[in-house]
C-alpha cells in the first residue's frame, strides 16, 4: 500500500516504463514514502502512431494495469502539445519534421531529421513533463537513479528525490523487484529496443529488425528519408542506404557478419558475395 501525500505537496513519479523507474514504486513503498500522482512522457511518430516499438506500447499497457490493479494508480500520460493545450493537438515528431523553418540559410524548407545526433526527442518530452507539472508546479519529483549511479546524482536535490537511493537499491536490484512482479520491459528480455524507432543514433542491428519486422513503419521511414533536406545519419548516409544494404544481405550478395564497406554497394554484385 502507498499514501498520499497529507502536508499539501504533491509527490510525483516520472515514469520511464525503464527498470529503475518501475522499481521506485517498490521503493515507495517499502519506505513509507507518499506518492499522488504517476505520469509519463510519451512521444509520438505521428498523431496515431507511437515512438515505441509494439511491445513497448503493449507492455506499457500491461504495466498500467499492473499499476492500477496493485497500488490504485492510474498512470498518466502526457504527449506535447500546442499552446492552446488541446489534446488531438499534440505534437508528433511527424509535425516537427515537415516543419517550414522561418528563418536562416534554410528559410522556406522543411526542418526534416535532426541536423545533430542530439536528443531531439527530448526537447517533446520536457514539454510533456512541463504540461503535466502545470498541474501543480509545487511538488517533489521521484525518479529512477540507482544507488550505483553516482554519476547521475547531481540531478537529485530537496524537488527531486531518488527512492532507490534513499533504499540503496542498485540497478540489479532493480531488475530483480521488476523480474518479481511482472513489470520487466521487453528491452531487457527481447531484441525490442527502449526509445523511439525513428531515432537516427539507434545500433544498426534495431534498423535491420526495424524493416525485417516492422515493414510498415520502415516504409514511413523511407518516406520521410525522401522528404528529408538531411539525410538520416550525420555521416551522410540515407535511410535507403540502408535498405539497398539490407537488402544484399537478404540476397546473399552480402555477409551481414562480415567487414561492411560502403563502397561493396558500388560494385556489380550479381555473383560475389563480400566476405572477410
Amino acid at each position: 500500500m502507498i499514501n498520499r501525500s497529507t502536508d499539501g505537496k504533491q509527490r510525483v513519479l516520472s515514469l520511464s516504463y525503464g527498470k529503475d523507474s518501475l522499481a521506485c514504486l517498490g521503493a515507495i513503498e517499502q519506505l513509507g514514502l507518499p506518492l499522488d500522482r504517476i505520469v509519463h512522457a510519451e512521444v509520438w511518430a505521428t498523431d496515431t502512431i507511437q515512438a515505441d516499438l509494439p511491445p513497448m506500447v503493449e507492455f506499457k499497457a500491461k504495466a498500467d494495469a499492473i499499476i492500477k490493479e496493485r497500488w490504485g494508480f492510474e498512470v498518466e500520460h502526457y504527449a506535447a502539445q500546442n499552446v492552446d493545450g488541446v489534446y488531438k493537438n499534440k505534437i508528433s515528431f511527424n509535425d516537427v519534421f515537415y516543419k517550414t523553418l522561418g528563418k536562416g540559410k534554410h528559410a522556406g524548407s522543411i526542418k526534416g531529421f535532426p541536423m545533430s545526433t542530439g536528443r531531439w526527442c527530448q526537447k517533446l518530452k520536457l514539454k510533456a513533463v512541463e504540461l503535466a507539472r502545470n498541474k501543480n508546479l509545487d511538488c517533489i519529483g521521484y525518479i529512477g537513479i540507482a544507488a550505483d549511479e553516482p554519476n547521475r546524482f547531481s540531478n537529485l536535490s530537496d524537488k527531486q528525490i531518488s527512492p532507490l537511493v534513499e533504499i540503496s537499491w542498485t540497478e540489479a536490484d532493480c531488475r530483480k523487484w521488476c523480474e518479481d512482479n511482472d513489470l520487466l520491459s521487453p528491452i531487457y528480455t527481447s531484441s525490442a529496443r527502449g526509445g523511439c524507432w525513428f531515432c537516427p543514433v539507434q545500433p544498426l542491428e534495431q534498423l535491420r529488425i526495424l524493416r525485417k519486422r516492422y515493414p510498415d513503419l520502415w516504409a514511413l521511414l523511407l518516406k520521410w528519408d525522401n522528404d528529408s533536406p538531411v539525410t538520416f545519419k550525420a555521416d551522410g548516409h540515407t535511410v535507403h542506404d540502408f535498405d539497398r544494404r539490407f537488402q544484399f544481405e537478404d540476397e546473399g550478395l552480402i555477409d551481414s557478419k562480415a567487414t561492411f564497406r560502403w563502397s561493396m554497394l558500388d560494385y556489380d554484385l550479381q555473383y560475389t558475395i563480400f566476405k572477410d
